[in-house]
């Protein structure tokens, strides 16, 4: 069994850069607009010797009822939903907003585990972002910068024990089922 990560976020902080990334492969578009992805995207992620499926979602938008941005919203939702963990990401160069603040609470009632990415961290116009990101109460940010692949060491280091527990606990469900045997 593979754990699953949803890559969450409010439009445009690089989710689908990150995504990228992690697949190996440009399969989501990426622009400077926000709101190009408009489905969610599954693919086989991995980082060093760890491999694990990462879901790419169009982001939590605020939208009215019965309108595109509501049902993207939506399959934003579901991936929380099916996902063992949460990638919540943010744009460190454009610190916290309103929208994060948001976003951040209604990951939060999911009750799944979240790691907090700040990404477009690489250069100084980040640190004001990162010190302010400690208010979503997600923990220590992670710095990275998907578009140039730098901290993809510590996101490995973030999923490795929710690989470990996945791998565990595929190892007693095997343990609790029975013998099978063939006598040939």
């Amino acid at each position: 069994m593979t754990i699953t990560v949803a890559i969450m976020g409010r439009p445009n902080v690089g989710k689908s850069t990150l995504f990228n990334r992690l697949v190996g492969r440009k399969i989501a578009l990426v622009d400077d607009q926000p709101g190009v992805t408009r489905d969610r995207r599954e693919g086989e992620a991995q980082i060093g010797d760890l491999k694990f499926r990462v879901f790419d979602t169009a982001g939590l938008d605020d939208a009215k009822k019965d309108t595109l941005e509501a049902r993207m919203s939506a399959q934003a939702e579901t991936a929380v939903s099916e996902a063992d963990l949460v990638f919540f990401v943010i744009d460190a160069r454009a610190g916290v907003t309103p929208m994060d603040r948001e976003f951040a609470e209604r990951v939060r009632r999911r009750g799944k585990p979240v790691v907090l990415v700040a990404n477009k961290a690489e250069s100084r116009a980040a640190q004001p972002g990162l010190m302010e990101s400690f208010e979503l109460g997600f923990g220590e940010p992670l710095q990275i910068s998907a578009e140039h692949g730098e901290g993809m060491d510590l996101l490995y280091d973030a999923i490795a024990p929710y690989a470990e527990q996945s791998v565990e606990a595929e190892g007693e469900d095997r343990a609790e089922g029975p013998l099978r045997l063939a006598i040939i």
